[in-house]
């Protein structure tokens, strides 16, 4: 079955109106049973949350030495922000999750299948 992977981007600067505590409540609510539906019915393959661009070191080699240096790799306002690894038995199953996840976050959700996987 194939792989995609759903990534949640934040925008750099992109101020949202802060959610209140029951806003908060009922879309950790909405989430939890989308990431329970994943699970229940073998989609769910792995998810994480990540820290804000700013906290990332970029690892590359230059003239044979490694060097790393602070921040995001790219020069980009919009920044990963966590993801979901699923799998679905096509692209409209995956698009159809997202759809859920979306609404749940109000945030968008990048659909990108994986080029091939070991159980494929």
């Amino acid at each position: 079955m194939p792989h995609y992977l759903l990534s949640v981007h934040s925008v750099e600067g992109q101020v949202r109106e802060p959610m209140t505590e029951e806003d908060m409540r009922r879309s950790h609510e909405r989430l939890g049973a989308i990431e329970q539906e994943m699970k229940s019915s073998g989609m769910w393959v792995f998810s994480g949350r990540l820290h804000q661009a700013d906290t990332a070191t970029v690892v590359r080699t230059a003239g044979g030495q490694t060097v790393t240096t602070d921040g995001p790799f790219a020069e980009s306002k919009e920044h990963l922000g966590g993801f979901y690894i699923i799998r679905a038995g096509d692209l409209d199953a995956a698009l159809a999750l997202a759809a859920k996840v979306t609404a749940a976050i109000d945030t968008p959700i990048e659909v990108r299948p994986f080029a091939a996987t070991s159980d494929e």
